[in-house]
């Protein structure tokens, strides 16, 4: 096969192409081998479309590893479901956690036949971990904790031999709609003027939103922009005031900011308050041990606590990328307790999806971060992210290849679905979308310092939707939002402009979304309403009238 076409300055618009799959992470990369594995005459011209290089993804930065029953284990996928559902808290759809606990397994041992090496016990076996909210060790990790950066070294390697084009930092400005359907996506190239990239079929998989905050372990490409442009376009977007805040972060200016990993508690680390003392279950689900985080750091008045891993054994042979990153800044776990504070991790919800991917766009697919799948529900299960992507990344991929096009009332699609007398299915409520000031290719304010205005938008977020979030705070969010986007206006073509309308919209609709649930549940807390209630079980739905402002008509 010849090497995939690249991206050449001033070349002619790319395409058309089948499917076009857009970011380079675990779902994406999932996707665009499968559908370029298709053989015969109905072989798929399949192209990846990335605003970095290939390999440059929030998969890479994955310290988690990958949760999934494997052949022999004690374990079970009841088990490994009932504990996904539990910290979903009531929002989970219990058949697309069913698809991905059963399909898992085989979704990880393809990818161990594309060459992953995960980490083994010295009988040749698995090595599995136990992690928060699991009931029993069934996570799998490559270097102790750089399962994403194996994953994505994996999935890299067989995308540049399967894939019939690569587009290297290009970025996606909006989804291009014709005649009712995705048609394809207007980009920016690394250099030139926007053109328009033609494709059958759109695969959404731009990853998360953590750079929404300004403490976050996402990397800065993490601006959500697949979701942001969904929203646009009027597509179905769900659960996104679900942001979950990993623990134990490093608390260190260095950003995005270390993980330490749930492997370390898993293996017996302490959660460890300022006067020394344990205060929560370090093996609880991450909503609860971040809610006791800053519940006590309150109350002592401090900026961070401390993770106690001095009794763990081998920690540099187990955990080498964690001890690197440690011994770097003059921290020895064998001796030292690591400061830690909660920082924005993942985000629950996305483009909403039926349990094959397909959004409420014909022609486009969403998949991974981006996506809500209704696998996580309010929060989600420690390393089910991985599994997700690679599960849902293949079922869009064989979808499309059976030649489908529009969504089902399946998954938590369901929440939108006419008709459904599914007594099982969690309601929508489809919520006013806050306007996106029109497309992302208008000109802003010249001289606009859009380091600045990002960093302004980050610390308003941190404060007001943080992990414990109000009516007044979530306002004070919205207003200083909304300061920041009116100096800012709708951002050129540049990709760095382009990332801060993203997070703008992006800021507005989660803010919508939890200004308006008025309770707490799992990711999300409220100050004045501490109970969960049976009333607000439902996805609440963004969802514009299609063809407005942001969507490319044609």
């Amino acid at each position: 096969m010849s090497p995939p076409e690249r991206s050449a300055p001033g070349a002619r618009s790319p395409g058309p192409f089948d499917v076009l799959v857009l970011g380079s992470g675990v779902a994406g990369l999932s996707a665009a081998i499968r559908l370029a594995g298709t053989s015969g005459p109905e072989r798929l011209h399949v192209g990846v479309l990335t605003k970095g290089e290939l390999s440059q993804s929030a998969t890479r930065w994955a310290q988690g590893g990958v949760a999934a029953v494997l052949d022999g284990d004690e374990d079970s996928t009841d088990l490994h479901l009932a504990d996904t559902l539990a910290a979903g808290a009531g929002l989970c759809d219990e058949d697309a956690v069913r698809v991905l606990v059963d399909e898992g397994p085989g979704r990880v041992h393809e990818l161990i036949a594309l060459g992953a090496e995960f980490d083994r016990e010295a009988s040749g076996d698995l090595s599995l971990a136990r992690e928060g909210g699991h009931s029993h060790p069934r996570v799998v990790h490559a270097g102790g904790a750089a399962t994403g950066a194996e994953v994505e070294r994996a999935l890299v390697e067989a995308t540049r031999r399967t894939s019939d084009a690569v587009l290297e930092r290009w970025f996606a400005l909006e989804l291009v709609v014709e005649d009712g359907r995705c048609a394809g996506v207007l980009a920016q190239p690394p250099t030139g003027d926007p053109v328009v990239v033609r494709a059958s079929h759109v695969v959404l998989a731009t990853g998360g939103a953590g750079q929404l905050f300004s403490v976050t372990t996402n990397p800065a490409e993490a601006t959500g922009d697949g979701v942001a442009m969904a929203l646009r376009a009027g597509v179905a977007v769900a659960d996104i005031e679900f942001v979950q805040f990993h623990p134990t972060a490093l608390h260190h200016p260095a950003m995005p900011r270390p993980l330490l990993s749930e492997a370390l508690r898993g293996h017996g680390a302490l959660l460890r308050d300022a006067d020394g003392q344990r205060f929560v279950n370090e093996l609880a689900p991450r909503d609860v041990v971040s809610r006791a985080m800053a519940a006590q750091m309150s109350i002592q008045g401090v900026d961070h606590l401390w993770l106690d891993a001095t009794a763990l054994e081998r920690f540099p042979q187990r955990f080498p990328t964690i001890a690197a990153s440690l011994f770097a800044i003059g921290l020895d776990p064998a001796t030292d307790w690591l400061p830690i504070a909660p920082a924005a991790h993942h985000l629950s919800g996305g483009v909403l999806t039926d349990l094959f991917g397909a959004t409420t766009l014909p022609g486009l697919w969403a998949a991974g971060e981006s996506a809500c799948t209704g696998v996580h529900g309010a929060n989600r299960l420690a390393s089910n992210s991985l599994l997700e992507g690679m599960v849902f990344g293949a079922r869009a991929a064989e979808r499309i290849a059976a030649g489908c096009g529009g969504p089902e009332p399946s998954g938590a699609m369901r929440a939108v679905a006419a008709n459904t007398n599914d007594a099982e299915a969690i309601s929508g409520r489809v919520i006013a979308t806050t306007s996106t000031r029109g497309s992302n290719n208008i000109e802003s304010e010249p001289g606009i310092d859009l380091e600045k205005a990002r960093d302004r938008l980050q610390r308003a977020m941190t404060l007001g939707a943080g992990v414990v979030r109000s009516a007044d705070s979530l306002d004070e969010a919205r207003a200083r939002v909304d300061e920041v986007a009116d100096h800012v206006g709708s951002a050129g073509a540049g990709a760095q402009s382009g990332e801060l309308v993203n997070l703008i919209v992006l800021a507005r609709a989660l803010l919508a979304s939890a200004r308006a649930r008025e309770e707490s549940r799992g990711a999300h807390t409220r100050l004045e309403f501490p109970a969960t209630e049976a009333a607000w079980r439902c996805r609440l739905v963004h969802a514009a009238v299609r063809g407005a402002p942001g969507a490319v008509a044609r």
